[in-house]
């Protein structure tokens, strides 16, 4: 049974989301917090599988909240799902780099909702694609991306770049497989390589990496992505 934390400031918003959880024989709503704070404070104590995190919450945010959650020594097991009511919001961004583990729109329709969960509770990512575009090519501008040459980017083979190049493109483990002929397997390997050589949490602060660092610049992410409101698992 996977168990869930909701944190929202919108009770509604919270009883729609606990509605569509408990229609599912897999998932467990455990608690609901209305505020970062509560949110922090009730994962260590009830250790959730998943938190939906609202990004904007008063007093403490989702992305102070996941910073804290995902920082902690004992918390981080702990995965957390960003929910964002806009399609560009500063504040998922900063959330992915402080630890979440993938964001959604808030209108994400509730198979994808279901899905998104037991892929994070997997331990993989999950992100809305057409979000995460835009989002990377408005915040990690051409400008700011590091062309130097980057220690930490030294610690990875040529191969491993080309995967991590490939994997920010917005590519699954089987399409890069197929773009690098290697098999899938193999794939999987030089991605548990690259996130342990950089010391990222998974793919999607990786991606976050590869754009910093000026791997692959704004611009350069697939644009056959799904629709917006659609989940992309990747593992």
């Amino acid at each position: 049974m996977i168990r869930v934390l909701l944190a929202d400031d919108q009770a509604l918003v919270r009883t729609g989301f606990r509605m569509i959880l408990e229609g599912s024989d897999d998932i467990e709503v455990i608690g609901e917090v209305e505020n970062g704070a509560e949110a922090a404070a009730l994962a260590l104590e009830l250790r959730p599988d998943v938190i939906l995190m609202d990004v904007r919450m008063p007093d403490v945010d989702g992305v102070e909240a996941t910073r804290r959650i995902c920082g902690g020594d004992s918390t981080t097991d702990i995965r957390v799902l960003i929910l964002t009511t806009f399609d560009l919001d500063e504040y998922v961004y900063t959330a992915v780099q402080a630890g979440a583990s993938g964001f959604l729109l808030k209108d994400t329709l509730a198979p994808d909702l279901l899905s998104a969960i037991r892929i994070i509770a997997r331990g993989e990512a999950v992100v809305a694609p057409t979000v995460t575009r835009r989002l990377l090519e408005r915040y990690v501008t051409a400008e700011s991306a590091s062309t130097e040459s980057d220690t930490e980017l030294d610690a990875l083979t040529n191969r491993e770049r080309e995967v991590l190049a490939q994997l920010a493109r917005g590519l699954s483990n089987t399409e890069i497989a197929g773009s690098l002929f290697l098999s899938e397997g193999t794939v999987k390997t030089h991605i548990s390589r690259i996130l342990a050589k950089l010391g990222l949490r998974d793919r999607v602060q990786a991606v976050v990496f590869a754009y910093e660092h000026g791997l692959v610049l704004p611009g350069a992410v697939e644009s056959s992505a799904p629709s917006r409101g659609a989940c992309r698992g990747v593992q």
